[in-house]
């Protein structure tokens, strides 16, 4: 199992948007607005790491108004 929390980077006023279309995400467990460098926080678990790389680049680095994503993974 591989779990990882996401900080994103959004466009001004689009995070609760953002949050909304994240929560319906298949493997996102949580997601919150938060305050600092990063809007958005993102608990993660999938089976594999395949599957984190493709929930990652082409699920939520393409939800429109994200302008960036840092992954911190969790240590077993």
């Amino acid at each position: 199992m591989e779990k990882a929390y996401i900080l994103i980077g959004c466009e001004l006023g689009a995070e609760n948007e953002i949050v909304g279309k994240l929560l319906r995400l298949d493997k996102v467990k949580n997601a919150k607005v938060v305050y600092g460098d990063y809007d958005i926080v993102v608990e993660a678990e999938t089976d594999t790491e395949a599957q984190m790389d493709n929930l990652i680049t082409k699920k939520i680095r393409k939800i429109e108004k994200v302008r960036s994503t840092m992954t911190l993974g969790v240590v077993n």
